[in-house]
């Protein structure tokens, strides 16, 4: 390696990198640690030691620890503190000797700075960490671990749940020692949405909070990992008969202390609820590639269904499930089946009854109803439906409006409220049809009886054929039937 090619190297890494002699005086850093101190170049402090900077309010420990490495031993992701213009700050080191030939000529370390992730986890937040060395000790997989492998190392740093590494590596475990376990993939709805609306901070409250419950919600029966973002995978180790695996992911749904709950950040209620894929070993699958693809699936098939359900693998229903077709269903995919459709046929009812299909088949909703500019509602699949919403515009201050439940409209359209209400509706999703600011009527797509939260992909799809229908209404002169 030339020297030219090392510096670029080094320099690009993230952590602070630094090389010290067997005195311990540094010899070289990279820029992450010129950054990470406000030093413009390296001379400040090449051929001194910590004690000769005054980082450490107490530097016994961490020359202690240096000469240890000095003696052959290496250190990794040690937490200590040190002073950066004039602020105590948290650090997390790692440390190795040298080596000239069998001779120790010095040590290379690298830190990161941990101040802020600790101080938003904070000591109130660790007490809710989900798993303690004395909780993991009762897994024989997780007791042999700890001999080696430090907590710190095995838990993911924001939720206290197992990492996805040692996550993966029980699963493969239980496999190989034939023990059976129920398998679930959990992944929360619109967590996008939370972040990029609430702010990231938002996001971790959610997920911490949602993490704790799961993993208390499971108790002993096994343990919560977390496979990466929103995901957490729930490895149950007692339910894995068909009905007690049932009424485990039941209760997860219903009971209101897990999923489909509200979780306050600052002065914002969010309403949160996830998707779940489930199958176990070895009734469903023999290995851990076979297992995860089976939940994986279910997971999918969920997500298909509008999100906020579980779905259990059962050979007899979904051996011939194709996920490849599932996953391709974008947005893309779904607008061109639309236009395709919109195309075929010509009269505003005719266009509505040829999306249906593919808004029962790809989105699963039940029902699309719409009015015009009488605010009568009609109903594609009922046609005696003949309902007041008078005072639907009421709501509508966007082109488009969409929620779980009613909540939103009991206020601003009591009468639209009740027609929905005495319809037993829940989710409503209303987008306007019309061009510029001419309205011709409004497309409703409400849900009886659900739990279903409006995903992105979805409003843009009934946002589309709302725009494709005014569109068509302009060219051809047709309008919305009046009742």
């Amino acid at each position: 390696m030339t020297e030219s090619l090392f510096d670029s190297i080094i320099n690009t890494a993230q952590d602070c990198v630094f090389w010290k002699d067997r005195e311990r005086r540094f010899i070289g850093v990279n820029q992450a640690f010129l950054d990470f101190y406000g030093f413009e170049s390296a001379d400040v402090l090449i051929g001194k030691t910590d004690e000769d900077m005054k980082w450490h309010n107490d530097p016994e420990p961490f020359k202690q620890d240096e000469l240890r490495v000095l003696e052959g031993h290496s250190t990794y992701k040690v937490q200590g503190k040190c002073i950066i213009r004039g602020e105590e700050r948290d650090i997390i080191a790692s440390k190795r000797p040298i080596y000239e030939g069998d001779e120790i000529v010095g040590l290379v370390g690298s830190f990161v700075d941990v101040t802020d992730v600790l101080r938003r986890n904070g000591e109130r937040e660790r007490k809710h960490f989900a798993y303690t060395r004395e909780k993991l000790i009762k897994y024989p997989f997780f007791d042999k671990l700890l001999n080696d492998v430090a907590l710190d190392d095995i838990l993911d740093p924001l939720t206290g749940l197992i990492n996805r590494g040692y996550t993966m590596n029980y699963v493969r475990s239980l496999i190989m020692n034939a023990t059976p376990f129920t398998f679930v993939i959990l992944d929360l709805d619109n967590f996008k949405y939370i972040n990029d609306t609430f702010g990231h901070h938002a996001g971790d409250i959610v997920l911490e909070s949602i993490s704790a419950t799961v993993s208390d919600y499971l108790d002993d029966r096994g343990i919560v990992g977390r496979f990466g973002g929103d995901e957490l995978l729930v490895i149950n180790l007692e339910d894995t008969s068909d009905e007690d695996r049932e009424r485990f992911m039941e209760n997860m749904y219903l009971s209101g202390k897990v999923l489909r709950r509200s979780i306050y950040v600052d002065e914002h209620e969010l309403y949160i609820t996830g998707t779940a894929g489930c199958a176990s070993f070895p009734d469903d699958a023999s290995s851990y590639e076979e297992l995860f693809s089976l939940a994986d699936k279910m997971l999918y098939l969920g997500k298909s269904r509008g999100r906020n359900c579980y779905n259990i693998y059962s050979k007899k229903e979904h051996s011939d499930l194709d996920i490849k077709k599932l996953a391709k269903q974008g947005v893309y995919t779904n607008m061109s089946s639309l236009m395709a459709q919109l195309e075929k046929v010509s009269g505003f009812e005719n266009r509505l009854r040829a999306v249906m299909n593919l808004l029962q088949g790809e989105l699963h909703i039940t029902d699309l109803y719409y009015c015009a500019k009488n605010k009568r509602l009609s109903s594609v699949m009922d046609r005696s439906v003949d309902e007041d919403v008078s005072d639907i515009d009421m709501i509508m201050d966007e082109d488009l409006y969409f929620s779980s439940n009613l909540d939103g409209i009991r206020e601003k359209c009591p009468v639209t409220y009740n027609t929905m209400n005495d319809k037993g509706i829940g989710p409503i999703l209303i987008a306007r049809i019309g061009l510029n600011r001419e309205t011709d009527g409004y497309l409703v797509c409400a849900e009886q009886n659900s739990q279903r939260i409006w995903q992105e992909d979805e409003c843009g799809i009934i946002y589309f054929i709302a725009k494709g229908l005014a569109a068509y209404i302009r060219l051809s002169g047709d309008r919305i039937p009046e009742r």
